[in-house]
């Protein structure tokens, strides 16, 4: 992955950021950069505080304490240059790919044509190319992620957001989905995917770990893996996450 410059100000930042409802503290204390360049790997698990944390990014949520800004200002302002991709899809099944694709455009101003051309040529690199006229009713869960995930790029957002964009993909496809993504990068956009996939979060070239509302490691993953003192990803998320049985933390204390 390519590493943003140090000269270049970060994508969003995130200062203090905490959220409760009511008496429930969804994030606490959040403080990070997102950044141009770059793909982050946001995982933890179930109630962790990952989908609060992409709702705040999003511009959907306020932060109850702290600040979230964009490179130009409040978060919320700024929506036009994000992109989303929910796990749910929340596709009009009725519709096909291409109008559901193209309803999501004019919301942002995108010319129809504009917007086909633009649907066509992710299509193709997704290999949904002959199914982009057909209604998604019909549509098995991967080929709905992957209009979901073209629906969130056809404005050509600078930050991308995706909450488990492999899941339900097949082997071919989910490595089409990495190869698109490594390729925004590339192109200088921010990536952040929330996923459970820790072989994913390998290729990534950041790593976020959430725990009960914080961020309990934030870094490369080279280096996140070098300051725990681990070998693999998915020990050190046991360990941080306190989820390792007696069991497998007996059998580290084995092997060292």
């Amino acid at each position: 992955m390519s590493e943003t410059s140090d000269a270049m100000p970060p994508l969003v930042t995130l200062r203090g950021v905490s959220k409760r409802f009511g008496d429930v503290v969804a994030l606490d204390d959040v403080t990070t950069d997102l950044n141009r360049h770059t793909s982050t790997a946001l995982i933890g698990g179930n109630g962790a505080g990952k989908t609060t944390l992409l709702r705040i990014l999003a511009g959907v949520y306020r932060p109850t304490e702290g600040s979230a800004t964009f490179t130009e200002g409040d978060l919320t302002a700024h929506r036009r240059k994000i992109g989303v991709m929910t796990e749910s899809t929340g596709l009009h099944l009725r519709l096909t790919a291409w109008e559901n694709i193209r309803f999501h455009a004019r919301l942002f101003g995108i010319d129809d044509h504009v917007a086909r051309e633009r649907s066509e040529a992710l299509a193709i690199r997704l290999g949904l190319g002959a199914a982009l006229d057909r209604r998604t009713e019909g549509f098995s869960r991967g080929m709905r992620q992957k209009t979901a995930l073209m629906r969130a790029l056809v404005h050509e957002p600078e930050l991308l957001l995706l909450d488990e964009p492999t899941a339900g993909l097949d082997i071919t496809s989910a490595r089409a989905v990495r190869a698109l993504i490594e390729s925004l990068v590339d192109e200088g956009r921010g990536v952040m995917w929330s996923t459970h996939d820790l072989t994913a979060a390998n290729i990534c070239g950041r790593v976020m770990v959430m725990h009960n509302g914080r961020l309990v490691a934030d870094g490369s993953l080279e280096g996140v893996l070098e300051e725990h003192e681990s070998d693999h990803l998915e020990d050190l998320y046991l360990t941080l996450t306190n989820e390792a049985t007696p069991e497998f933390k007996a059998g580290m204390e084995a092997e060292s």
